[in-house]
């Protein structure tokens, strides 16, 4: 997995995004974006730049203070900058029938029988969780793939799995847009994956 160091300065900056705001739309509202990137991602950073200095942790890549880090403050904005950060570069504008290919497309269809029967599960599973969290295709060392559920600032990371591909089930991620409908949010999301992103991250 991909190391996320600080700056030069030793702070977190919050990431710039792989596509205009409203290049999601219908799916993700400009508005949603802006408060989702703009807003809650920037206090996370925000958070995690505040609490590092003089902690064990100053001065390390994002993904080992996620792994390492104890419970609590700390680690809950680095795993939520972490989270973020995988979400948010995972889109792309709107593709019809849009589906994994090659390596990706043969684990998912092996595991879970077929890309439809995955999508399934991965939806119900999001849509089950308690309160606030994530849903996460991960793959351990062999490349076996999982859905895992993480609740609040959650990542497989800690499991020791690489995460692969989420979906924010916080309200911030789906309320302007969906209302109370995560099930209809999630399911919308298939058609803005970036296949190419998460076959990148299984490699």
């Amino acid at each position: 997995m991909e190391k996320t160091l600080p700056n030069a300065d030793g702070v977190f900056e919050l990431m710039t995004l792989p596509y205009a705001p409203q290049e999601l739309e219908p799916v993700v509202s400009a508005a949603t974006i802006g408060f989702h990137h703009g807003k809650h991602l920037l206090t996370y950073v925000n958070n995690l730049n505040a609490l590092l200095p003089g902690s064990a942790h100053e001065g390390k890549a994002l993904e080992e203070i996620v792994t390492s880090a104890e419970p609590g403050g700390l680690l809950n904005n680095a795993g939520q900058l972490l989270n973020h950060n995988l979400y948010f570069a995972q889109f792309r504008g709107p593709v019809a029938d849009n589906a994994p290919t090659g390596t990706l497309a043969d684990a998912i269809i092996g595991q879970f029988g077929s890309l439809d029967a995955f999508k399934k599960d991965f939806v119900q599973k999001g849509a089950s969780l308690f309160g606030s969290g994530w849903v996460w295709l991960a793959a351990d060392d062999a490349g076996r793939l999982t859905i895992v559920q993480e609740p609040n600032a959650g990542n497989p990371v800690r499991r020791g799995l690489r995460p692969l591909l989420t979906m924010d089930v916080w309200e911030h991620a789906y309320y302007l847009d969906y209302q109370n409908r995560r099930p209809d949010h999630l399911n919308a999301l298939w058609q803005i994956v970036n296949w190419d992103e998460v076959a990148r991250r299984y490699q």
